[in-house]
């Protein structure tokens, strides 16, 4: 994300692109990044270098997250990526992420005072935080991500009932903490952070010809009855079938199943009554935090 940051500290964005690399592939539960995935990363990271030079870009923010924190040959990827493209990329924690995340969400919706629960679905891990507009009451990130959840179900296509009961009682078993801290702050709403929400929410807007795209701006009120018809169509459906859904991402064709059933399980589970998207998340929190600490220096 290329964004332009004007005098008065607001910024606009002025370029995005997502390359899929799949960096977890083969390997994401052996804690380490396979020879394949390496160089797509190593090849993506020189692709965005390219376009960073064409923009005649001042500073570059770079982060590592959950497939590169827990490999073992992760700080050998960061140090390939630093001696090819010149970019030093941060790894961070999953707490340090949870809370870049939430102030991506702060920033597109409303939160008010009442808490909600902010679920973010990566491939290597899933940051569940608690929080209303003003603070973190709670946050964690669970080595949950659709990539290692898809190594340890090893789905069919289309996924079984049986195997969705696996997929269900691996995240109840994993997931204790969650269940933990949402008795103690209770949310009513489920806030999902771009990603996997980004899809479902644009499925929606093709299938049932919802009035605007949900995507240009930066928050969306889900109907849940068409969350549900999603859902029953995405555990019906081969991944040829998934390829031709108007609205879902090529790159997100082969995790949208199980996280689309981890997301429909928390919801149930939890007894939510709500679910809305933020189509910001951890690049935004990321840009927000940076700029905020430039003022606080001045």
């Amino acid at each position: 994300m290329i964004a332009r940051v004007h005098e008065n500290g607001q910024f606009t964005v002025i370029f995005k692109e997502k390359i899929p690399v799949k960096l977890g592939e083969g390997g994401i539960n052996n804690q380490v990044i396979s020879h394949s995935p390496f160089l797509r990363g190593i090849k993506a990271m020189n692709t965005h270098k390219a376009t960073i030079d064409r923009f005649e870009v001042d500073e570059i923010l770079a982060f590592a997250t959950s497939a590169i924190r827990s490999a073992k040959n992760g700080k050998e990827f960061v140090r390939k990526v630093k001696a090819e493209t010149g970019i030093a990329i941060e790894i961070i924690s999953g707490d340090r992420e949870a809370e870049l995340i939430y102030y991506g969400v702060r920033k597109a919706l409303d939160m008010g005072k009442e808490k909600c629960l902010i679920m973010d679905i990566g491939g290597g891990s899933t940051e569940f935080i608690i929080a209303d507009m003003h603070r973190i009451y709670w946050k964690h990130s669970f080595d949950l991500g659709a990539a290692r959840l898809l190594e340890v179900i090893n789905p069919s296509e289309p996924i079984t009932k049986s195997e969705i009961k696996q997929l269900k009682n691996h995240l109840e078993e994993q997931m204790k903490l969650l269940w933990g801290a949402c008795e103690i702050y209770p949310v009513k709403t489920l806030v999902g952070s771009s990603g996997s929400f980004d899809s479902l929410a644009e499925m929606i807007y093709y299938k049932f010809q919802t009035e605007e795209n949900p995507l240009v701006k930066t928050e969306y009120s889900f109907d849940m009855k068409h969350f549900e018809a999603m859902y029953k169509l995405l555990m019906n459906s081969t991944i040829e079938k998934r390829f031709k859904i108007k609205g879902l991402a090529a790159m997100r064709v082969e995790m949208i199943v199980v996280a689309v059933v981890m997301i429909r399980f928390v919801f149930k589970h939890l007894n939510l009554d709500a679910m809305r998207l933020s189509t910001y998340s951890l690049k935004e929190g990321i840009l927000f935090d940076h700029l905020r600490a430039l003022s606080e220096k001045e």
